[in-house]
């Protein structure tokens, strides 16, 4: 396993004391409420109102605050002080914000993940053990009727879709403009025709790298391939927007592997951004192979992803692999966050090969793998 050198030394060696591990082993097996006090924590804008009271706060004047009962707040600051997430003066009863509580509250890709896991995982873990023996969602029937989450998003409930988006967006957008330098600059000396760009986005989402992309250039032409109902929701979403008229739409089942790629223009980068580990193992190699059909001795397909291996932190690779677990319960029942010998083999068997990797994109952990034949 090709594990960058921080998760090396963490991964391959017992990081805890007894007593640690101990302590830990206890956290988890009361993960699933204290996750929900760290939410209420928030939603009740109790973090907000020890952030803002660096002196601390009584427990009356908390109640005071929130409008909440005294037995209520009393179980969420015990609750908190004993998971680290505050602190109290044992003196004055005055309690303060610990390290943990100022994440919690201030860090935006924690509380993405807070809303993500509450408004669209919760529910749906609770038959994980199903959906890991059946290799079916098993978790997204509280939902409804469909056999993966993408057929479904646009008739989500209003929170789980602001949710489910906000989770994609922080994870992709900030890695956007990184990932559109290395690949215009690899490109730009190898193009067609009156110095062109054409783009095939593949599993393009609502259009937000397309619509960096025409931004970026007028020589840019994205189009995006996608299912129908995702194909609608970018129409709305660039409706109007500069650039708008150089973003079309193809839409499709990419898992119907009768259907080749759109073949309407030659395309110089094929890009698929966190979007292959949206499928299984024999998918992704479908995928790739209808991909690679398009390709001639100038063009690449640049794959984005956050393989969890290729972190820096420890946080984020574990971060990453219980969102396989999303995979798992809700999304599709048989995909994951992958990590670089499986991208890697993946690729060989579609008859392709990586060229060059980029990584650390973004503030997200990103990995480009530029992939040719």
């Amino acid at each position: 396993m090709q594990l960058f050198e921080n998760l090396k030394n963490t991964f391959s060696r017992e990081p805890f004391s007894a007593q640690q591990a101990q302590a830990m082993a206890h956290m988890y097996s009361w993960g699933a409420v204290i996750f929900q006090v760290c939410r209420l924590m928030i939603k009740y804008g109790i973090l907000e109102m020890l952030s803002e009271h660096r002196e601390g706060l009584t427990q009356s004047e908390i109640v005071a605050r929130t409008g909440l009962s005294d037995y209520a707040v009393k179980c969420l600051m015990e609750a908190s002080l004993t998971t680290h997430i505050v602190l109290i003066d044992p003196d004055t009863d005055r309690y303060t914000l610990a390290k943990t509580g100022w994440f919690l509250l201030r860090d935006q890709m924690i509380r993405a993940d807070i809303d993500f896991n509450h408004d669209v995982n919760y529910e749906g873990w609770f038959v994980l053990d199903k959906a890991l023996e059946e290799g079916k969602p098993a978790g997204l029937k509280h939902f409804g009727n469909w056999p993966t989450i993408y057929e479904g998003l646009s008739s989500l409930p209003e929170q789980v879709q602001r949710s489910w988006f906000g989770f994609d967006h922080y994870y992709s957008d900030h890695s956007f403009d990184e990932a559109l330098a290395i690949i215009v600059k690899s490109r730009k000396s190898k193009v067609e025709s009156a110095g062109k760009i054409n783009v095939l986005d593949v599993g393009g989402n609502t259009g937000r790298f397309a619509m960096r992309c025409v931004e970026k250039s007028e020589d840019i032409e994205v189009t995006i391939c996608d299912l129908p109902q995702q194909i609608a929701l970018m129409q709305q979403a660039t409706a109007g927007c500069p650039g708008a008229e150089r973003i079309h739409g193809v839409g499709m089942n990419i898992l119907d592997e009768a259907k080749p790629f759109p073949t309407d223009r030659r395309y110089d980068i094929i890009w698929m951004s966190q979007f292959l580990d949206c499928f299984s193992e024999q998918q992704i190699v479908s995928i790739l192979r209808r991909a690679a059909a398009l390709l001639d001795a100038d063009s690449r397909i640049y794959i984005m992803e956050t393989l969890w291996d290729r972190q820096d932190y420890v946080p984020a690779a574990m971060s990453l692999t219980m969102t396989s677990l999303y995979f798992t319960a809700l999304a599709n029942g048989n995909s994951k966050m992958y990590n670089t010998d499986d991208m890697t083999r993946l690729i060989a068997e579609a008859e392709l090969r990586i060229e060059a990797i980029h990584d650390r994109i973004g503030n997200g952990g990103h990995s480009i793998l530029v992939v040719g034949r």
